[in-house]
């Protein structure tokens, strides 16, 4: 995720195309995926049906890792698997902070799923003195008067925010100014953070209007729908 970082043209340093970045995680979800059913090479087909992409296009994505697979052959799964580790940085081990210990922040802190993709959830955060200590997934909650000293201690270098959208802004700036430089953000709300902290934003909400959109046109065919 770090060599990632760093935009030039629009383009990460290393070249990488950022639409390619976003899948190489889907690529390697995939073929963690196959690598687990025994295959121990893979066609740029099978692969992009199991990615949900198209070959063509896997195959260019591919190539900007230098991996190009064997003619006849296919790649091998577990060395393409750990080319993609490699590139995006889950082959180490990425201390998270997580901000805001609701429904939300309780259900991420007890996803089992993180630490085997290079996660691992290290500190739990509350605004809400009456929840310090509380115990979730073996964490303890602290008071986010405790986040300089949590992130610090921890060496974090990911911070998801789970607060409601009037607190994350302050979260932002606590969590960027203890050392923080890559945020998950959860909130409704949209985050302003100096040059060189990447923040992703998760909009359930918007994603479920999407598929509205997309149910409200399958049920009338031929109708246009305004925006």
């Amino acid at each position: 995720m770090n060599q990632l970082r760093a935009q030039a043209n629009g383009r990460p340093v290393s070249g990488i195309p950022e639409a390619t970045v976003a899948r190489l995680p889907v690529y390697l979800r995939a073929l963690t995926g196959l690598g687990e059913t025994g295959l121990r090479t893979v066609s740029s087909e099978q692969l992009a049906a199991a990615a949900g992409v198209n070959s063509a296009k896997l195959r260019k994505d591919l190539s900007y890792l230098g991996s190009y697979g064997t003619r006849g052959v296919g790649y091998d799964v577990e060395y393409l698997r750990y080319q993609i580790a490699r590139e995006i940085g889950v082959n180490q081990d990425w201390a998270v902070v997580i901000v805001g210990i609701g429904n939300l922040g309780q259900a991420l802190s007890n996803y089992g799923g993180f630490r085997s993709r290079g996660f691992r959830i290290v500190a739990l955060v509350d605004g809400d003195r009456a929840r310090v200590g509380e115990v979730h997934g073996d964490l303890p909650i602290h008071h986010t008067d405790d986040l300089d000293r949590v992130v610090t201690e921890h060496a974090c270098s990911i911070g998801v925010i789970a607060t409601p959208g009037d607190a994350a802004q302050g979260v932002a700036d606590r969590l960027v100014a203890a050392g923080v430089t890559s945020i998950l953000n959860f909130a409704p709300a949209v985050l302003t953070v100096p040059e060189g902290v990447d923040v992703r934003k998760v909009d359930l909400s918007i994603e479920l209007q999407i598929l509205a959109y997309h149910e409200q046109r399958k049920r009338a065919p031929g109708v246009e729908v305004e925006a």
